[in-house]
């Protein structure tokens, strides 16, 4: 009889044991208890909140300017990773330690920096507001602060992909005779595609509950430059939690269904490339 693979974790009872802990005590419970808050609301009072003019012009600024940002990482963050992976150049190290200064920097701090920038006096501003391009307090300026949050998770995503895609595939691609758009199409898109679509998620997940930059790049006006997040506070701070619990749960529920499709088109660009 074949010896069992040595495992030097505890036995799978205690492993998962913890496991199912420690996601109740972080997920389930918190969820659980968001729902239950927003169940104590009538169904024409839910309705009445989650579907006011001020809650769905917060929703479709939130989710469209987190669409808007994840698509410029997926593209951006791509070629930046294939830089990073596939060319060597000076300061290629400081370049490669700049992508994680989004993890390290507080957001409140990254908002208030963006926001000096593009400001009239700013150094960018100075020169663009005399043009008549405002970017400070615009949707234009969340856009740049989701975009900033949002870009590690894909070129980390990407990094360790393209780092074990064999280069001789595309080098036999050329010998034979393929051109750089078709050795592009044909080899490395579907080999990526499932890759940037998870970099893509974890990048709109991340810009659908940012707070800290936006509240310093917007004015946080309703119906214009208010977010869903601020919203919430908005809510909390005249003392509306039925309000407040009933709008997270929308902007719940919408991500979950927006991550489950991004999920199954992943699993279907695998299993279309294998």
């Amino acid at each position: 009889m074949a010896d069992k693979k040595f495992n030097p974790l505890p036995g799978f009872g205690l492993t998962m044991g913890y496991t199912l802990f420690y996601l109740s005590a972080l997920v389930l419970i918190p969820i659980a208890a968001l729902f239950l808050k927003t169940f104590q609301l009538s169904w024409h009072d839910f309705w009445r909140v989650v579907t006011h003019p001020q809650a769905i012009a917060a929703y479709k600024l939130t989710f469209g300017a987190s669409l808007i940002a994840a698509l410029l990482n997926a593209f951006f963050g791509t070629l930046l990773a294939w830089v990073l992976v596939r060319y060597e150049f000076w300061g290629k190290r400081f370049v490669d330690a700049l992508v994680d200064f989004p993890f390290a920097l507080p957001t409140a701090v990254a908002g208030l920096t963006i926001s000096s920038l593009f400001v009239a006096n700013g150094w960018l501003g100075r020169y663009l507001v005399p043009m008549g391009i405002q970017i400070a307090y615009t949707r234009v300026a969340i856009i740049i602060a989701l975009t900033f949050v949002g870009l590690p998770f894909v070129v980390r995503t990407l990094q360790p992909v393209l780092a074990n895609l064999e280069g001789e595939i595309e080098e036999a691609a050329a010998t034979l005779g393929a051109s750089r758009l078709r050795t592009f199409f044909s080899i490395l898109a579907p080999t990526l595609f499932p890759t940037v679509l998870t970099g893509f998620a974890l990048a709109f997940a991340r810009a659908v509950g940012e707070y800290g930059s936006v509240v310093f790049v917007s004015t946080n006006m309703p119906y214009k430059t208010q977010i869903a997040p601020y919203l919430i506070v908005v809510r909390l701070d005249e003392f509306d939690y039925h309000a407040a619990t009933a709008i997270a749960v929308v902007l719940l529920i919408i991500s979950f269904l927006i991550l489950a499709l991004i999920n199954y088109l992943e699993g279907w660009a695998s299993r279309f490339h294998n």
